[in-house]
């Protein structure tokens, strides 16, 4: 199904608060035990695809394009990802908190909510609080860019 998407990303670090937000279109696929949610990204870098995937207690996000970035996230695990650098490949770490998927059949809209602290490289880099609410887009924004 065709998606507008709206990614909401909250840092904190300490007394450090930071917020960015992405409004772009994609696909949303309903399999057996997972959902996921794919769209292009712009970043300073350049372009990536990025695929969320969700299930019961687990997910990921994964970014290919001008950065590599591959983060697992499992309740109340700390899992290994990375991030791969024109500069080499960083270690980063996830301790999920919190990982949940809502989906209304009915009103074809629902959200994904993460929430994990990062460490890169063994330091803390934060709390991430990643909210993506995403809705039916009649419109069909992604396909009709030649992105299907």
């Amino acid at each position: 199904m065709a998606v507008k998407i709206t990614v909401n990303t909250t840092i904190t670090n300490g007394s450090e608060k930071e917020t960015y937000e992405l409004i772009t279109f994609g696909q949303y696929i309903q399999k057996t035990s997972s959902v996921f949610l794919r769209y292009d990204e712009l970043m300073e870098e350049g372009s990536a695809k990025t695929v969320v995937k969700v299930s019961d207690q687990e997910g990921s996000i994964v970014r290919n394009g001008s950065v590599e970035i591959r983060l697992p996230f499992q309740m109340n695990k700390i899992l290994v990802g990375s991030y791969k650098t024109p500069y080499g490949v960083l270690d980063m770490e996830t301790s999920t908190r919190g990982i949940r998927h809502e989906f209304d059949d009915v009103l074809k809209k629902g959200l994904i909510n993460i929430l994990y602290d990062l460490k890169v490289q063994g330091n803390h880099a934060g709390t991430y609080h990643v909210l993506i609410t995403f809705e039916e887009d009649e419109k069909d924004e992604y396909s009709r860019a030649g992105k299907k």
